[in-house]
Formats: structure tokens, C-alpha cells, sequence
């Protein structure tokens, strides 16, 4: 049966071939993993790293600025409320909307 592992896992055992603080034996021994698959992990991290730092920081960029657009929304549907919930409050009689 096939083993599948996850980017995580991968990244793990590939940051370790390249940090060569154990021998690829060792890795191999530690991690339960065929050779072949810390090399080729090993080769796929250092030929595609550089992507980690383009591509989703980009996408990052879109999404934080998408959360922000959201946020200030939801800060002008707050205080549109708050307004129209201060100008009713000082409607009632004997009330104030300051404390």
C-alpha cells in the first residue's frame, strides 16, 4: 500500500536534507521514507522555494486588502447605527446619550 504524505510533512523532511544535520540515511531511518522521495523533495524545495515567496504573498496581499475593505464597511455600518441609536435615545425624555 501507498503511502501519500502531506506539503507539510514533505517540507519537514526536505528542510532537513538541506539543513544536512543528519545524513539522508538517518532521514530515511527517522522518517520512514525511501531515498529517492528526500532527494526528489530536497530538489523540489530548492528549484521551487522562490515561489513561496512570489505567488502567495501576492495572494496574501489581495486578501489582506480584501479583509480591510471588508472591515471598513462593517466600522461605517457600525457607526451609522450608533449615530441613528444616539439621535433616538436623545428623543426620550429624560434620557442622554452621554454618560
Amino acid at each position: 500500500m501507498r503511502k501519500t504524505h502531506n506539503k507539510e510533512f514533505k517540507f519537514k523532511v526536505a528542510l532537513e536534507a538541506i539543513r544536512g544535520d543528519m545524513t539522508i540515511a538517518q532521514i530515511v531511518s527517522t522518517y520512514q521514507v525511501a531515498e529517492s522521495l528526500v532527494h526528489r523533495w530536497r530538489k523540489q524545495l530548492l528549484d521551487q522555494g522562490n515561489e513561496v515567496f512570489t505567488k502567495d504573498m501576492r495572494g496574501q496581499e489581495d486578501r489582506a486588502s480584501s479583509d480591510i475593505d471588508t472591515l471598513h464597511a462593517k466600522i461605517g455600518k457600525l457607526t451609522l447605527e450608533r449615530d441613528f441609536l444616539e439621535s433616538a435615545l436623545l428623543k426620550v425624555p429624560g434620557r442622554s446619550a452621554k454618560k
